[in-house]
């Protein structure tokens, strides 16, 4: 793999960017390194190649980056500005492409303030309903002008996908994983995928695969300007984001529900439901789900190895191992419910059967 200590150097310093006094704050993900510096951040690849993703040559760092700026820009034009080179001059100076020979490469972005981030709202309390409707739309669009793929997704693309969980999570390290938890998620997403895979394959005929946003969880979900924005796709492989709709849904209802938000989880799904011809792909939803949340688990994991903050690690093992359970939990079998609400038209029924929805089972039950 490339040493890129010498690029994160320069990145680091509040010189390269022609600041004076203030400071580069740096935020660390298992995949890349974000340099906050005045107006803008800079988003580094870390030189790191895994079963689902290869940023191992500055070449392969190139096109993700170029993929991201083109891909980001269908939901956040104004967020994505360019694709920046970092070269090294013939002394051995790093700096911005102007001369030398060109070692890396950075996605420029818009900054924006940090408590404005869908995670950090979580955690605040400043996730409303009207602002958890607003998102569901947001998405509703964005998934209905998406390119449909006729070529990934469907059983297939699942199966792959669940055995990467599988192989990732047993080579966790750090994390404390139980080897019995992991076997038995991999038996029950097998199993379950025997059981929708006619669906999940008609779906896919009917154009419900799509060029998705592919990482569609808190942390990638900011207000701009003061509404919902998608960010951060998954840029790095076309067929792990060429997704069922529902897929890519699942991701966020999975975090929400990892975060103890099942009333939000209900509140999207349900308005994503009203706007959105979907219903017939609610069979799969357990399923998306405990995918979503096995792939939350093992990339927690692997960011344990590459945080530089020791004290942080227990906490991200702990989130980790909070997510495996989640991911068993999902497609454990649960008993039916059916609740039927009546009344005259305007006496509430939809507002009470909505007020119900969140205690009545998971966020993929759904109120009508």
């Amino acid at each position: 793999m490339d040493d890129q200590q010498a690029v994160i150097a320069f990145l680091s310093k509040p010189c390269s960017y022609g600041l004076a006094a203030e400071r580069v704050d740096v935020i660390e993900t298992h995949v890349s390194l974000v340099f906050l510096a005045g107006d803008h951040a800079y988003k580094l690849k870390r030189a790191v190649k895994y079963p689902y993703l290869d940023f191992s040559t500055p070449e392969l760092r190139r096109r993700a980056c170029e993929a991201e700026l083109a891909l980001n820009r269908r939901t956040a034009p104004a967020l994505y500005l360019e694709v920046r080179a970092v070269a090294r001059t013939a002394d051995g100076r790093i700096g911005f492409a102007g001369a030398g020979s060109i070692i890396d490469w950075v996605v420029v972005m818009r900054r924006f303030e940090q408590s404005s981030l869908f995670d950090v709202l979580a955690q605040t309390g400043g996730l409303s309903t009207p602002l958890m409707q607003q998102l569901a739309g947001h998405i509703a669009d964005f998934h209905a002008m998406a390119e449909r793929r006729h070529d990934c997704g469907g059983t297939a693309t699942l199966v792959t996908i669940a055995e990467t969980n599988h192989r990732c999570l047993m080579e966790a390290r750090h994390a404390g994983f139980a080897r019995e938890r992991i076997e038995e998620i991999r038996e029950n997403s097998l199993q379950r995928l025997a059981a929708v895979g006619g669906l999940l394959d008609g779906r896919r005929a009917q154009g419900r695969v799509r060029r998705c946003h592919g990482d569609l969880h808190l942390r990638n979900i900011c207000l701009l300007d003061g509404k919902p924005t998608l960010f951060d796709c998954l840029e790095f492989s076309d067929a792990l984001a060429s997704i069922d709709v529902l897929y890519d849904l699942a991701f966020l209802l999975t975090d929400l529900e990892h975060r103890r938000l099942v009333e939000l989880a209900s509140i999207v799904l349900n308005r994503y439901l009203d706007l959105t011809d979907e219903d017939d792909g609610l069979a799969a939803m357990p399923l998306f789900l405990s995918l979503r949340a096995a792939i939350r688990a093992h990339v927690t994991a692997t960011a344990i190895d590459q945080t530089a903050h020791i004290g942080g690690k227990p906490q991200q093992a702990t989130e980790a191992r909070r997510y495996l359970d989640l991911a068993a939990r999902l497609l454990r079998p649960r008993a039916n419910r059916l609740i039927a609400i009546g009344g005259l038209s305007g006496s509430g029924k939809s507002t009470l059967a909505a007020a119900l929805a969140p205690g009545s089972g998971r966020a993929c039950c759904a109120a009508t």
